[in-house]
């Protein structure tokens, strides 16, 4: 799909508006996160990967990632040509395995197995990748303890959020 948009930017974030109209012709009846390749005048070559959100309408932010904005030389309140096509290459879900330490140490504390089992995919999926970005084998055991530690119900920072009871 082919349109023309403007640029413009919700808090530090720029994007450009998908009309209910355009979005049911991408996927009718889609209420979560779309999954779409984007291209903003012609750029990138390569489509760029984007999860369009939901605005509770129909309708959906595109945000623009910086590699978008960078190959496409634009700016908020710019108008633009917008490519875009649903990504049926996408995978949901966590893509990082659960190591094997962790899922050690959620087998013995069954009140972080517990809140791990109630955590939605997004966030599972967002600890997994953190565990699989951490370099060192002392840094991975060392997180794996403290993913432990706020699991089980106590009240702490752990990347970048403060959980409280498991949450």
């Amino acid at each position: 799909m082919k349109f023309r948009g403007t640029i413009k930017i919700v808090g530090v974030n720029p994007y450009v508006h998908v009309s209910r109209i355009r979005a049911a012709r991408l996927r009718a009846g889609w209420r979560r996160p779309m999954p779409v390749l984007v291209r903003i005048n012609g750029e990138p070559k390569k489509p760029w990967r984007i999860n369009m959100m939901p605005k509770g309408d129909g309708s959906f932010y595109l945000y623009l990632h910086g590699h978008v904005r960078k190959a496409s030389g634009t700016k908020v309140e710019d108008h633009v040509t917008v490519e875009i096509e649903f990504d049926h290459q996408y995978r949901n879900g966590p893509q990082h395995p659960l190591p094997k330490s962790f899922r050690s140490a959620l087998l013995e504390h069954p009140e972080a197995k517990k809140a791990w089992t109630k955590l939605s995919p997004s966030r599972k999926k967002e600890i997994l990748r953190y565990f699989a970005s951490l370099k060192s084998e002392a840094a991975r055991s060392r997180n794996i303890e403290r993913a432990i530690h706020v699991l089980s119900g106590s009240r702490e920072r752990f990347m970048g959020r403060l959980w409280s009871e498991g949450k």
